[in-house]
């Protein structure tokens, strides 16, 4: 429960990076803490799942895309699209993390937080990513 509710708060933070198209470096954390209290184990992996997030945006959109047929990253809902981000993130770097849990927590977190057809679409996309990952492995 601990990292579902990391992963929430990541997601609106990165929520608020995209729609404010403010630079990852003017991220107040601290200020965020005072507004969300949260046990330390929380906030370093809400902070971590957000620095990788932003700090690898380029490769984590460009693999997105990739699988995204028909879809443009800019069209797709703003909370989908960062749920997707901090996944991808998870993938590509968190090889303590199974890619199934990884899965599991976004498809939660889009059905409390999106549309109810979101989660199916993420749940596609990642696992699309999941397997191209698993192959380049191999």
């Amino acid at each position: 429960m601990k990292r579902r509710k990391a992963r929430e708060y990541a997601l609106q933070i990165l929520y608020q990076c995209d729609l404010t198209k403010k630079p990852p470096e003017s991220i107040n954390f601290e200020a965020f803490w005072q507004e969300n209290p949260a046990p330390d184990d929380v906030r370093a992996f809400t902070e971590e799942l957000v620095r990788g997030t932003l700090g690898n945006l380029a490769r984590i959109d460009s693999l997105i895309r990739s699988v995204a047929e028909h879809w443009e990253m800019e069209r797709m809902a703003a909370v989908d699209r960062n749920i997707l981000r901090f996944a991808t993130y998870e993938l590509l770097y968190k090889n303590d993390v199974p890619a199934a849990v990884t899965m599991n927590e976004a498809i939660e977190i889009a059905k409390k937080f999106s549309a109810r057809e979101s989660s199916s679409f993420i749940n596609g996309l990642l696992d699309r990513i999941a397997k191209r990952l698993k192959k380049r492995m191999h």
